[in-house]
């Protein structure tokens, strides 16, 4: 039996990012360090320049597609199991993107799951999250506040649907970003039975691809730049990066209803502000009623809450007699979704 160290001694936060002393590593660091434990391809947890990268298959090859293939000197890819150090570490899936995973670390008396960023509602793009069991759990908390109960994902891509069907003659055009929620909100309009054409923005193009390649069924995909003029794409659905909306690209598309698939757009300011017509919930994150669920299901005797609303988590987890603190991290204070 490893001798017991206080946690902060196995794990603990540095500028670089979480930093685990005995196996020399660090976990999604904001800038480049010698070796590098990686949860998942999003650009605030994955950054290129890393010595020594681990990370799963999928989060690896995903992080080439968008950084080049030198984006780091060495490439370890996980699945399962490894060691750094005499320090037993495991991947297991997140259900956030394609290839995301929690990583949890353990010195034979301490576990601590570091969760990066994870979801627990159907999304048929990635695997389904899977409980690391662990005595300390580092959450997330980007939809830290009760506020935030978001509906069934299908729920979502109906009123899509019902929209497309109630204006035929105008399209419509969904932000969506390009790893994982472009995929998703396709992968889900297949399944709820939409069997034309998606037509996507080239930024989208090569990730889409990808998930092709490991077996995500995406249907019929084509570039939005197909069609003789606007009255082509009456009818249709596109998606696009959100940054895409902004630029002329969203001008060759008859009367748009803009749409945005995320789950901020549950505040409905938010929406407003980015002139969405019609806003999809539709998160890759865990809301409060998962966030909750997942602690209560680990049952750790700490929690650590970093990246959102982590005053209100730590403040259910006390009233739950469970230790709780926030984790600041600088780079996560607000994710994307």
């Amino acid at each position: 039996m490893t001798a017991s160290r206080p946690p902060e001694q196995l794990l603990h936060p540095r500028p670089e990012g979480l930093y685990c002393p005995a196996g020399d590593f660090f976990i999604d660091p904001v800038r480049p360090v010698p070796r590098a434990m990686i949860t998942h391809g999003h650009a605030d947890h994955a950054r290129a320049g890393h010595g020594t990268v681990w990370a799963s298959p999928q989060t690896l090859d995903i992080m080439a597609i968008r950084y080049g293939e030198a984006f780091c000197d060495t490439r370890i890819p996980v699945e399962g199991q490894t060691e750094a150090g005499g320090i037993r570490v495991a991947f297991t899936p997140a259900g956030h993107v394609l290839g995301s995973c929690q990583i949890t670390v353990d010195d034979g008396s301490t576990a601590i799951t570091v969760s990066g960023d994870y979801a627990r509602a159907d999304n048929p793009a990635c695997a389904p999250f899977q409980l690391a069991p662990c005595e300390i759990f580092v959450t997330e908390a980007t939809f830290g506040l009760p506020v935030f109960n978001h509906p069934a994902p299908l729920s979502e891509i109906e009123k899509l649907l019902r929209s497309v069907a109630a204006q035929p003659e105008r399209c419509h055009l969904v932000g969506a970003y390009a790893l994982g929620k472009a995929q998703r909100v396709i992968a889900l309009l297949r399944q709820a039975g939409w069997e034309q054409p998606i037509y996507i923005h080239g930024a989208l193009q090569r990730l889409c691809d990808y998930h092709i390649e490991q077996g995500v069924d995406l249907g019929d995909l084509r570039p939005a730049t197909t069609g003789d003029g606007k009255a082509a794409f009456k009818g249709q659905i596109i998606l696009g990066p959100p940054s895409a909306f902004a630029a002329t690209w969203a001008q060759r598309f008859p009367d748009p209803v803009i749409c945005f698939a995320s789950g901020w757009m549950q505040v409905r300011a938010r929406a407003r502000q980015r002139g969405v017509e019609l806003p999809l919930i539709l998160s890759d994150h865990a809301d409060w009623q998962d966030l909750t669920r997942t602690i209560q299901e680990l049952a750790p005797q700490q929690v650590w809450v970093t990246h959102g609303r982590e005053d209100a988590l730590v403040r259910w987890c006390e009233l739950n007699q469970i230790a709780a603190r926030p984790l600041r991290l600088v780079g996560y204070e607000e994710e994307a979704d």
